[in-house]
């Protein structure tokens, strides 16, 4: 019988990252571009017979936008996470370290380990989309991903698989919060610490353009998507500064947040010029403005609804699950609709809507059988 104090914790656990309606959403967005992503590589709305009608940023915003949806997972990550760590100690140098770290790894290591085994299982089986290659291994893509270093190891080796691809951003947000604690507690006070998150965030464009290494290294190295985190993690420090700015802050904040993701999203041809690597900028810190106008627009008490989103706003809440398996439905769709359709892929976007609901399914019954029930048990042992 779990203990009603462990039950409780982990019920406001939730509430607390699940309320706001508006941040459920943008989580939903960002696994759907994933997803989409990982579809249109294979198969491209171009090449169907939607093209006609689909402009052509829109075919790139659904197919090609995966790597900057990631970017918005890291921001999205880094405020909620520090937010609810604020709400737990009050401030970030009250951090406690062995809780934070506990709480991350019944998050985190249930539902990875069991997709290591799982995708050691398919290598073993040979099966084409999960065979590590010989110039890998399987002991080393184990220990890669166990140590926080799989981006690493890609840049180093090439890539993995696909289901195992994934695990990159993982490398980097668990490395940075294994830090983070420890750097909360080392410079203890704000005017210390916002700084440095501030200098880090801020610092993006030049993290992207001196990466150095593999075209793989460059795309997945470590600093890029620190900054990220960072700005999501400044961005909570934010909202204990200033726990209730004024109402025209937030419709302003609103404004310039969607614009800048729209921007960031949808006319990177146009922006490229002018911005080339600052575009990734934009897309975080209109990422910051928003989660700060939703925060505080669901702090006054009025959150704001979004009617017809439900089922985006229930991926936002699967999103860790999903992102993790949705290889496990892509992979076999887009083979079968080889399989059926070797000459030609005119009727390739009807896979779409299929996908994107197995893969919320999947990640519901994964979430709901497993990674819940172990969660609230890790919890439960080790409290």
């Amino acid at each position: 019988m779990l203990p009603s104090r462990i039950s409780s914790e982990i019920s406001s656990d939730q509430n607390k990252i699940n309320r706001n309606a508006g941040i459920d959403l943008l989580r939903g967005i960002a696994i759907f571009l994933v997803i989409f992503h990982h579809i249109g590589i294979r198969l491209p709305l171009a090449h169907t017979m939607l093209k006609p009608w689909l402009p052509g940023w829109f075919s790139a915003l659904l197919n090609f936008r995966g790597y900057q949806a990631v970017f918005l997972f890291f921001v999205l990550s880094g405020f909620l996470i520090a937010r609810n760590s604020l709400t737990r100690w009050g401030s970030l140098r009250q951090i406690h370290p062995r809780a934070f770290y506990l709480r991350r790894a019944s998050r985190i290591l249930p539902c990875l380990l069991a997709l290591l085994a799982v995708l050691s299982l398919l290598h073993w089986a040979g099966l084409a989309d999960y065979r590590i290659a010989s110039k890998q291994s399987l002991g080393h893509a184990w220990f890669a991903a166990l140590t926080l270093h799989l981006n690493w190891y890609e840049g180093l080796t090439g890539y993995l698989p696909a289901n195992w691809d994934v695990l990159w951003s993982l490398s980097i947000e668990e490395l940075f919060y294994l830090a983070f604690p420890l750097v909360c507690l080392l410079l203890r006070r704000d005017w210390l610490l916002a700084p440095a998150l501030a200098a880090l965030a801020l610092a993006l464009p030049y993290w992207i353009v001196s990466t150095g290494g593999s075209e793989v290294w460059q795309e997945k190295a470590y600093l890029p998507g620190m900054a990220a985190i960072a700005t999501g993690v400044f961005g909570a420090m934010l909202t204990r500064w200033f726990p209730a700015p004024r109402r025209w802050i937030v419709y302003l904040l609103v404004v310039l947040g969607t614009a800048g993701l729209l921007g960031s999203f949808c006319t990177t041809s146009l922006l490229w010029p002018l911005l080339h690597d600052s575009i990734m900028l934009v897309l975080t810190l209109s990422a910051l403005a928003l989660l700060l106008a939703l925060h505080w627009q669901a702090a006054d008490g009025e959150p704001w609804s979004f009617v017809g989103t439900g089922w985006l706003q229930f991926g936002g809440r699967l999103s860790y699950e999903i992102y993790l398996t949705h290889m496990f439905v892509a992979l076999p769709v887009v083979a079968l609709f080889h399989r059926l359709s070797p000459q030609s892929k005119q009727w390739a976007w009807a896979i779409y809507p299929p996908t994107i609901a197995l893969c919320w399914l999947l990640g519901w019954l994964v979430m709901h059988f497993f990674s819940n029930p172990v969660e609230r048990w890790l919890r439960s042992r080790w409290q």
